[in-house]
């Protein structure tokens, strides 16, 4: 079956697995204590440490081992904002960041700061001036992500580092989805990532903090971890953590080749063979194993369903399959569609023969959706066209508004207009993509006695 997820979680890494056992008979004891066997344990820890800091580019002594990549994140932005409190209590980031970073800068707003989100363009990236804009006089600290977790678009880190570091303003970037293809660029100051987007096992994260920066730890102070990640280490997990970071450093180069090419045609031919679909993200500036497309008309949580019953385990952004049922907040920043969305993210590994399967597989699939949601195959024109209709799709969630439009609106003139009524937090997005799919005008959204009333305008 293949596993096309590695975005979530990446399959452990052989190297990995024979690290972890090796180190549960080695390093089994205290590394802080004196005799022989913590010595022996405080030696794989110190290895463990030179191995992380050398993928990372930073001295060992700067980068601590945590419990998890959102750990990390939490600890770096809360530790940071203290350590430079004087300056002020003001936060920049990009609207696409992971929500971890979402997180910690809505618990430092409930706790008195503020923050700037820095909106990004069409691709998903932001741009330097733009996020230099948004630096201030009393910003504490800059975050952003290395590469988005969702649609796989590169930021620009290096240029984005140098205007921060002009402005004295030290910048957090989150590796989590890059850090196994290679080390960031430019000037950070502090750097986080988590050991199971790699390969490693879950429950490390790393973070780094650089020199000269100003950190103030968090919480009730520890003794482990230079005090900024309280508790016993999971040696075990640290040390095969590290290991599969080195093996899959040594691997990138070739398999991001590979994998590039693999993406580059699951772009190409879902264009080709599925109606009605956006590739969304940089088509170059990418990672090179992910790839995202939303299907118009299509259930994201049913055609995800679809594809596992036919051998295929791919994750979504859709609003259809989160559990609090809002679009994407990262394809939301966009502007791109949100619906029937589907996140593939290629395992090292990854055979060209299960890859070309999944496109003979998809179109399929999708049609079949679209067919139980009685989609539209095309807008058929009425022969007495009406001046304007009124779509009632209040509780209705998506996809079925956008399907509604599309049902009726071939049966207005050209010029007329079509209104949705809709109160699923995802029309706000959704309908305004599909009009620039379809070539018609978004005219715009008007209050409604329930929900908002979307107005769009026929243009052919």
């Amino acid at each position: 079956m293949p596993y096309f997820d590695t975005a979530s979680a990446a399959p452990l890494h052989p190297v990995a697995r024979q690290a972890l056992l090796a180190a549960l008979d080695e390093g089994w004891a205290d590394p802080a204590r004196l005799y022989r066997e913590g010595r022996r344990a405080r030696l794989l820890l110190d290895a463990a440490r030179e191995a992380a800091a050398e993928a990372v580019g930073c001295r060992p002594d700067e980068l601590v081992f945590t419990s998890s990549g959102t750990t990390a994140v939490h600890a770096g932005i809360a530790g940071a904002l203290s350590g430079r409190r004087r300056v002020g209590r003001h936060l920049a980031l990009s609207a696409v960041e992971h929500s971890s970073v979402l997180h910690s800068a809505a618990a430092h707003e409930a706790a008195g700061g503020s923050f700037t989100e820095v909106p990004v363009e069409r691709s998903g990236a932001v741009d330097p001036a733009a996020y230099a804009g948004a630096l201030r006089a009393d910003t504490a600290l800059a975050c952003l992500q290395s590469a988005n977790h969702e649609v796989g678009t590169e930021q620009p880190v290096a240029e984005v580092a140098a205007l921060c570091a002009e402005a004295g303003v030290p910048l957090l970037v989150d590796a989590a989805q890059s850090l196994g293809w290679g080390p960031v660029a430019g000037r950070w100051s502090l750097l986080t990532a988590s050991a199971h987007k790699w390969g490693g096992p879950a429950g490390v994260g790393l973070l780094a903090v650089r020199k000269g920066v100003r950190f103030a730890p968090q919480g009730p102070a520890g003794e482990r971890e230079s005090g900024r990640a309280p508790g016993f280490e999971n040696l075990p997990a640290i040390v095969a953590a590290a290991a599969s970071l080195r093996a899959v450093r040594e691997e990138a180069a070739a398999e991001a080749v590979r994998l590039r090419a693999l993406v580059g045609r699951i772009r190409s031919v879902v264009a080709e063979r599925v109606g009605d679909v956006e590739v969304v993200g940089d088509p170059e500036r990418r990672l090179p194993h992910l790839v995202t497309f939303s299907c118009l008309y299509v259930d994201g949580e049913t055609l995800l369903h679809e594809l596992d019953r036919h051998g295929f385990s791919v994750s979504s952004g859709s609003s259809c399959t989160s559990s609090t049922l809002e679009p994407s907040h990262v394809l939301k920043a966009m502007g791109v569609l949100s619906e029937g969305n589907v996140r593939v993210s290629l395992p090292m590994g990854t055979a060209e023969a299960d890859v070309d399967r999944f496109l003979d597989v998809l179109p399929g699939v999708v049609a079949e959706v679209r067919e139980r949601l009685g989609a539209p195959v095309s807008a058929p024109p009425s022969p007495a066209p009406v001046a304007s209709l009124v779509v009632d799709a209040l509780g209705r969630r998506c996809p079925i508004p956008v399907i509604e439009l599309a049902k009726v609106i071939g049966e207005v003139p050209v010029g007329a207009t079509v209104t949705v009524l809709a109160d699923d937090e995802a029309a706000r997005l959704d309908i305004p993509a599909w009009c620039e799919m379809r070539e018609q005008e978004y005219v715009g959204e008007e209050p409604a006695d329930r929900g908002s009333a979307y107005v769009v305008r026929r243009l052919s």
